[in-house]
């Protein structure tokens, strides 16, 4: 048992979690948050329902960590997504795994999550703090103390930076983490978004704001490289003004990672069910059965009638054009719109809008064995405030989780 004084900054998922594991190992926990409530950026993942793992091995998380995933090793040895699964269950919070392997509470809500790891925290028997550190004090490389917003001064043995990013600024990620790294040496990698909408030279009207549409497939292809396909997917996707959104655009987004304006391309498939040939005979028996029509009345059989002018102008067929009239050229014309939609990507939309940071305090200078600054005694470091950042499914909240039982145990 430690007896260790410690203070976790930040009361998110890696915050939590370490405040949980501090306690068990026999510290005196202090976690401080300036929220009024704890884990404020877990109740919005997954679309409020959390994905709060992958059923997965060590190394399949690893793979899914483009950004400095080596550095997770010893963070996944020392609490793996089995081991965030059991933790769940065993607190009473019963969980599921859907498709890709990602796993849910049973309930499908995040709020779930966030009461199983508040109880936890209050069982172990932190110490809960509402206020904001302004700052750290270290005398000597050593870490002395914290100060918080009235100035006062709390002193510690130990530092756990939990703070998070700088993505959803509203849930209290406003990258105060940072500050306290550089003033203690770090090196701040450059930020940028990941998991993020991304903005597209081609514009959809008024009507499709925000239409949602399900089943559709996307593929990136990265022009750099010879139309090279880069990620495909399947799901939601979101049609704004600036371009595109929705759970496949953001997943896609992380595979961006050199964006250049007009670097990558976004294919969307409408009709991913059906084989072009399937596609080119219901386009025939439509127009043939809405032959007195006008191409209008086809597309509403399509799509939702919020994209049909947007789609007219893509397939460059006029809507009021009479469905007798259409040439096989033109349905060949709807056919590869429907199938092959593409939108150029100019750049992703701002950091603040993103799910996840990419970017960070720099892995070199942290000890990846424990989590602890090689810098100062004492300061460590847990979650997206590091340079280390997953693509979805999961992975991030257990990277968040990982670092902070590493940090709490070292």
């Amino acid at each position: 048992m430690s007896n260790k004084k410690t203070i976790i900054i930040g009361a998110g998922a890696a915050g939590l979690m370490a405040g949980i594991f501090s306690a068990g190992n026999g510290d005196s926990v202090t976690i401080v948050e300036k929220n009024q409530k704890a884990g404020r950026k877990l109740y919005i993942t997954g679309k409020g329902k959390c994905n709060v793992c992958n059923n997965c091995d060590e190394r399949t998380v690893i793979q899914n960590t483009p950004t400095n995933g080596r550095f997770l090793y010893s963070a996944l040895n020392c609490f793996s997504p089995a081991d965030t699964m059991r933790f769940f269950e065993q607190h009473g919070c019963p969980l599921k795994t859907e498709r890709g392997s990602r796993v849910f509470p049973v309930s499908e809500r995040a709020g779930d999550i966030v009461d199983t790891l508040t109880r936890a925290v209050r069982q172990a028997g932190c110490t809960f703090i509402q206020d904001t550190v302004m700052d750290i004090n270290f005398t000597d490389n050593i870490i002395t103390s914290v100060v918080l917003s009235g100035g006062k001064k709390i002193h510690c043995d130990k530092v756990i930076i939990a703070t998070g990013g700088k993505s959803y600024p509203l849930t209290g990620s406003t990258g105060d983490g940072y500050r306290f790294a550089q003033k203690a040496g770090h090196t701040i990698m450059p930020l940028r978004p990941s998991l993020v909408p991304v903005e597209t030279e081609e514009h959809f009207g008024y009507d499709a704001e925000g239409l949602l549409l399900k089943n559709v497939a996307v593929r990136v292809l990265d022009t750099a490289k010879n139309q090279q396909c880069i990620y495909t997917d399947f799901g939601e996707l979101e049609l704004r003004r600036y371009g595109l959104s929705g759970a496949v655009i953001r997943s896609a987004s992380a595979h961006m990672s050199k964006m250049e304006r007009g670097r990558y391309q976004i294919v969307i498939d409408l009709k991913p069910a059906l084989s072009e040939e399937t596609l080119d005979a219901r386009l025939l028996r439509e127009i043939s059965a809405a032959k007195t029509g006008v191409y209008a009345d086809v597309l509403a059989t399509l799509m939702p009638k919020a994209l049909t002018e947007d789609f007219a102008k893509i397939s460059g067929i006029s809507l009021r054009k009479r469905c007798s009239e259409i040439t096989r050229t033109e349905r060949r014309a709807i056919l590869l719109s429907l199938k092959h939609m593409t939108r150029t990507v100019t750049g992703f939309r701002p950091l603040e809008e993103a799910i996840v940071t990419s970017g960070g305090v720099n892995v070199k200078e942290i000890d990846p064995k424990t989590m602890q600054s090689k810098l100062v005694s004492g300061l460590y470091f847990a979650g997206e405030v590091i340079d280390v950042d997953c693509y979805t499914g999961g992975f991030n909240l257990q990277t968040a989780f990982s670092t902070g039982v590493l940090a709490a145990l070292s």
